[in-house]
């Protein structure tokens, strides 16, 4: 879910235009599929499935997004994640819960009727797994889209290429990323363009956020950020009850976080967590090479596995360039 930044943030958030972002783009893997999974649902909650009842929503997401980003410029690589830090355990332990709670309100509302009611526990009923990740990496194969697999989270390891100079920004929803060290963030390039919030139609655009001018602007180091985050709440500690991120610059600035996470957290040992942060498990062993979507491979698993419409993933493939004699990937990038 990623920590809660937005009120110390919403100066450094750039609305970007899309010619801004061509180039390389390190994506969040599980970020951008959970973001397709909650989202790509009919209006009564009900994800997209194909007639054996399997879940197809981030398989739409994957061909149509990876579809506008090649039409953009953009090449994108799809980081995910490892295994998680043993503190991590119990996050994880709550967001089952919440999922399963919201499963069945889900249903609760759909029986009382309340369509509206039954979208919103649905997307929070959502959840990625072993099937999701393994036809989502499949599918990426056959675009074309190379993967990477990180030995821990895959936020560290995005930011740790975009470092690296192997790619020019991390695709992500979560400010956790600027806490891993990613020098560029990039939201909304999974959800960009008009979707329902709410009951209404609003439109989402592409911003940037530096971390240089985030830790200029607020008179911060990155260690400094990452104790702002322990004390709101991270994926990995729960923070304090009442404290926003406003009131937890302060305390930061103001030098006072070991006395208040000692008399405000006490049972939470947060140097494992901070280190963690400041220096995560990454890899440098991975490849970058982008290749021609398989189009005929394509088709077979979408339309004769899944039930897509055959006509609707040929356009979209078109859109690609990717037609048999048409130009490959290579030439969308030169």
């Amino acid at each position: 879910m990623g920590v809660a930044f937005r009120d110390i943030l919403a100066e450094y958030r750039d609305t970007v235009g899309w010619e801004a972002l061509a180039g390389v783009a390190a994506v969040d893997a599980h970020n951008a599929l959970y973001q397709f999974l909650s989202i790509i649902r009919q209006p009564d909650g009900t994800p997209l499935m194909d007639q054996e009842g399997r879940i197809t929503s981030h398989l739409s997401g994957i061909l149509f997004r990876t579809a506008n980003f090649l039409e953009k410029g953009i090449r994108p690589v799809w980081v995910f994640d490892g295994t998680p830090p043993d503190f991590k355990k119990e996050t994880i332990e709550a967001r089952r819960s919440i999922r399963d709670r919201a499963g069945e309100k889900w249903q609760d509302a759909l029986e009382r009727g309340d369509i509206a009611e039954a979208y919103k526990q649905a997307r929070s009923s959502s959840r990625i797994d072993e099937g999701v990740i393994g036809t989502g990496r499949e599918l990426l194969s056959l675009l074309g889209v190379p993967c990477v697999q990180a030995p821990s989270e895959g936020e560290a390891q995005a930011a740790h290429m975009v470092e690296r100079g192997d790619a020019g920004y991390v695709v992500s929803q979560d400010y956790d990323t600027l806490l891993f060290g990613a020098p560029v963030l990039v939201r909304n390039l999974a959800v960009s363009g008009k979707r329902k919030a709410r009951g209404r139609t609003i439109s989402v655009f592409p911003e940037k956020i530096l971390l240089s001018n985030v830790l200029k602007g607020l008179a911060l180091t990155r260690g400094d950020l990452v104790r702002i985050a322990l004390l709101v709440g991270t994926d990995f500690n729960s923070g304090i009850k009442g404290v926003g991120a406003k009131t937890a610059l302060r305390i930061v600035q103001g030098g006072e976080f070991e006395r208040t996470i000692r008399e405000r957290l006490p049972d939470t040992e947060w140097e494992p967590i901070m280190e963690f942060f400041m220096a995560p498990p990454v890899t440098d062993t991975y490849s970058l090479q982008w290749n021609a979507p398989d189009r005929e491979g394509i088709i077979r698993m979408l339309c004769d596995r899944f039930d897509f419409s055959e006509e609707r993933i040929r356009k979209a493939l078109d859109g690609m360039g990717a037609k048999s004699g048409q130009k490959t990937l290579d030439s969308w990038f030169s």
